[in-house]
Order: C-alpha cells, then structure tokens, then sequence
C-alpha cells in the first residue's frame, strides 16, 4: 500500500504537536535524526518496511 509512511508521519505530527509549530519542527528533526526525512515521502511513495518499522517503534515510544 503506497503512502502508509506519509499517513504514519502525519499522525505522528498531529498526535504529538497539536497544532505548535515549535513542536512539529521539533518532531521533524526528531524524525530525521532517525533518519526520516517527512519531506521525502508523499502519499504517492512507496512504503518501505524498515522506515515502517521505525515509526512504529517512534509511535510505541510516544504512548
């Protein structure tokens, strides 16, 4: 299913900064410090498991 890392990310965004623009270009380097860059996947990419992988463990962390 192509975009489910865009999803993932977006939610992640939307969970944890609630509208903060601070804490959403906090979260963004977070994500990228992990390699993850949010602007290198739209709801076109395709997904990868091990990116996948990583914002499932991110979001387990955040619980």
């Amino acid at each position: 299913m192509a975009g489910k890392i865009r999803q993932m990310i977006d939610l992640i965004l939307n969970q944890r900064a609630k509208d903060n623009p601070m804490l959403e270009r906090v979260l963004k380097t977070k994500l990228m410090l992990k390699g993850i860059n949010p602007k290198n996947y739209t709801p076109e990419s395709q997904d990868d498991p091990a990116v996948i992988l990583k914002l499932e463990r991110m979001m387990q962390m955040f619980k």
